[in-house]
């Protein structure tokens, strides 16, 4: 293993480790992962890892606490069976919505997964598309910070949609939804909500042009539907054409793929940093992030850079 690098992965999401693995040629680590009786998760890496640069892919979501408990013991497995290097894989970072101290007496969760990361053993870390961009100053090891936007644009691009105009369903996705436009040659809107209560958004205008035209929304992850279909709604109330959600993350909780089906889409368009067993739907479109991930992981291995992936 000396000098060489291999790729583990826990029972998040084996399918993206194993697409991974399949875009560099090389084949998945061998894991044994189970559970004590009393759900404890007992853990066994099969390969001999000395002198190694390995790569754990797992993806926080849910059962978020189980995949992260997981992903740390791997960690520590990884570290105790003396690899050289660890870098921590995680193309959906749990608990990042908590990177602040919004009102008294709540915690900073995405630091403390942080910590735990760089406690359990890691070296490094990977993710993509991260829901807060700070994030990445809350790990004291090197953090490399990859975007699905080029898998993404790349769809659109080949759809050649005419008189396209891209909106945010909310002001905080603003320079997320320039940055699309710019690439897709499209104008810009936004989308001004109101909430009317802790789950209950009411969308007010639509600022920017969406009459007669076609409609991306993009946003970096749908987990209860609800704001990206009331936006759907907004731009089809003032006039839009065929309606598209672009995101990176399909958390899809709750009555997400319900919400969905009912709001006026032409197509939902989202990433496989997260398993969708059992959520597919019609009009759902899943692209591949395996070949991005190995393509950062090649480039990290040889030392190369990662930022040249996005210019």
């Amino acid at each position: 293993m000396k000098n060489a690098f291999g790729i583990f992965t826990g029972t998040a999401h084996p399918a993206l480790a194993k697409g991974v693995c399949d875009s560099l040629g090389i084949s998945l680590g061998r894991t044994e992962i189970t559970r004590f009786p009393d759900g404890e998760i007992d853990l066994k890496v099969l390969e001999d890892v000395r002198g190694g640069d390995v790569y754990v892919v797992q993806p926080t979501c849910p059962p978020v606490n189980e995949n992260l408990m997981e992903l740390l013991i791997l960690i520590d497995c990884l570290r105790r069976a003396s690899a050289e290097r660890i870098t921590a894989v995680i193309p959906y970072y749990g608990y990042a919505r908590q990177d602040r101290k919004a009102e008294a007496r709540v915690p900073i969760s995405a630091k403390l997964v942080a910590n735990l990361v760089t406690a359990a053993g890691a070296h490094r870390a990977l993710s993509v598309d991260l829901h807060a961009p700070q994030i990445q100053g809350f790990f004291d090891i090197p953090m490399d910070h990859l975007y699905a936007a080029p898998v993404l644009m790349e769809y659109f691009k080949q759809l050649k949609l005419p008189d396209l105009t891209v909106v945010s369903p909310d002001v905080g996705g603003i320079k997320m939804a320039r940055a699309y436009a710019k690439r897709l040659g499209a104008d810009l809107a936004i989308c001004d909500k109101r909430r009317s209560g802790p789950t209950e958004i009411e969308m007010m205008h639509v600022i920017g042009e969406v009459g007669g035209r076609n409609v991306v929304l993009v946003d970096d992850m749908i987990s209860t539907g609800t704001s990206i279909s009331e936006a759907a709604r907004a731009c089809r109330k003032n006039g839009a054409k065929d309606i598209y959600i672009c995101a990176t993350h399909a958390v899809l909780s709750g009555k997400a793929v319900e919400k969905l089906q009912k709001a006026p889409l032409k197509e939902i368009v989202v990433t496989d940093t997260i398993p969708l067993d059992g959520k597919e739907f019609h009009n759902l479109r899943v692209l591949s992030i395996a070949k991005l991930l190995g393509e950062a992981i090649r480039r990290i291995h040889h030392s190369e850079s990662i930022s040249s992936l996005f210019q």
